[in-house]
């Protein structure tokens, strides 16, 4: 008979094996059937739910899939361009050097801090090349979608392989290592910072890939809808909204370097398959929705659906640079007018290093551990509002947002538990709320 321990052993490894394993196997066709949903069956998951029925989902996956599985020519070198630019600038243009947290194992990631001119020079070679030159049209992004995510999900399942392999066999840095189980890894990656002839591979894919081709297809479905039916005031707030806050990110970048995302979450299908293919199919689709649905909100409305966005994007900003600000100067500055309050936490390093951390328990982290979260959602909501409320596909990215920080918020605690100890505790005392007080 099994004793308790080992039956949780088992159930525990079981879990990572099959939730990794339905998650790259039905993810990769689920943004395919996003964009074919959005694109030929009006934005509805009920009419894609009938063709289901009716044909049965791998025939219908085959029929929508099979033509660009392997993507075009145009596709391809689309995104060769598209990536030889971002690796370029990473490298060319101007920055500081910026030095992210210490690792678990003790070593500290160097980056050059040049994002907000990256993004700028990006804009403007797509503007400047499709309206300008006309060396293109500003519709190719929406005209070849289809193609460009069958590209990158093949480029992405390929590339996490590489990474997987890299990491056991020639990582970049001490903090490595693999599980044993291959499915796992391949999800969760064997390397948390794996570098490629000098590039830092999620810098790339997170900040100058994932989010660099957000804005771009923006601009694109912009003008798909420009040219199919004249450009709505829906699609104006809900782009306008979403530059502001990509903006915001490129402006914040070294304080993303700084995030879950970067510090504690390893390179391989969870976050680069994520950044390659998910965020440019999904994150965008609600204005995506909007190309074939052009509504008309009116000024008063529109202006109201801008105006509260805009200060939800900015409440945002403004908490994650409150914390950035103190963290720099170790406490001595003002948050609201008031000296900082916080907790110093103590901590030690996989090499036995004795560090401390600033846990900010005032200003907006006074009011919980994970307050940003509420804005950032509330931000994503208004730029999906105006797609208006026939269909759920353009709220689907909400309540993946919502799911994703929530149960961010919860791993989070957790990790700072272990890391922090008494300390933890002390400061979960200040701040006893999680995310929104009173409630959770």
């Amino acid at each position: 008979m099994r004793s308790p321990t080992s039956v949780y052993d088992h159930m525990r490894t079981s879990l990572n094996t099959l939730v990794p394993f339905l998650l790259i196997a039905l993810c990769p066709p689920s943004a395919i059937l996003f964009w074919y949903t959005n694109v030929a069956l009006d934005g509805s998951f009920l009419q894609l739910f009938q063709q289901i029925q009716e044909q049965g989902f791998f025939k219908l996956l085959y029929e929508v899939w099979a033509p660009f599985f392997w993507g075009t020519k145009t596709a391809w070198s689309i995104l060769a361009i598209f990536a030889a630019l971002q690796l370029f600038f990473m490298k060319a243009l101007p920055g500081k050097t910026y030095f992210g947290p210490i690792t678990p194992k003790g070593n500290i990631p160097v980056y050059k801090a040049n994002g907000p001119l990256a993004y700028f020079l990006t804009l403007a070679l797509f503007l400047a090349g499709s309206y300008g030159l006309h060396w293109f049209s500003p519709t190719i992004l929406y005209d070849n979608l289809g193609p460009l995510l069958g590209a990158l999900n093949i480029f992405s399942l390929l590339f996490c392989l590489f990474l997987y392999a890299k990491g056991r066999i020639a990582p970049s840095s001490t903090d490595a290592g693999a599980s044993g189980n291959p499915i796992f890894d391949y999800y969760w990656g064997t390397e948390l910072f794996p570098r490629l002839l000098g590039w830092d591979v999620k810098m790339f894919t997170n900040c100058r890939f994932g989010m660099m081709s957000w804005p771009l297809l923006l601009l694109s479905f912009a003008a798909k809808q420009q040219e199919l039916y004249g450009l709505s005031d829906s699609m104006v707030v809900a782009v306008a909204l979403q530059l502001i806050y990509i903006t915001k990110f490129y402006f914040w970048e070294t304080g993303y370097l700084r995030s879950l995302d970067i510090m504690h979450d390893r390179a391989g299908y969870y976050i680069c398959w994520g950044c390659l293919v998910w965020v440019p199919g999904v994150y965008t689709s609600p204005t995506l929705y909007l190309v074939n649905h052009p509504n008309h909100l009116g000024l008063p409305l529109a202006l109201f659906v801008f105006a509260l966005g805009t200060i939800c994007i900015m409440i945002n900003y403004l908490a994650d640079r409150q914390r950035q600000k103190v963290r720099e100067s170790s406490g001595n500055c003002t948050v609201w007018g008031k000296k900082p309050f916080f907790t110093l936490a103590r901590y030690i390093t996989g090499k036995g290093e004795r560090k401390q951390n600033i846990l900010l328990a005032s200003g907006w982290w006074g009011i919980s551990r994970h307050f940003h979260y509420i804005p950032e959602i509330l931000g994503a909501f208004l730029w999906s509002a105006p797609a208006l409320f026939t269909h759920f596909l353009p709220y689907f990215y909400v309540v993946f947002l919502t799911i994703l920080l929530i149960e961010r918020a919860f791993r989070d605690d957790r990790r700072c538990a272990l890391k922090y100890g008494e300390d933890w505790e002390a400061y979960c005392k200040h701040v006893p709320y999680k995310i929104i007080p009173y409630m959770i």
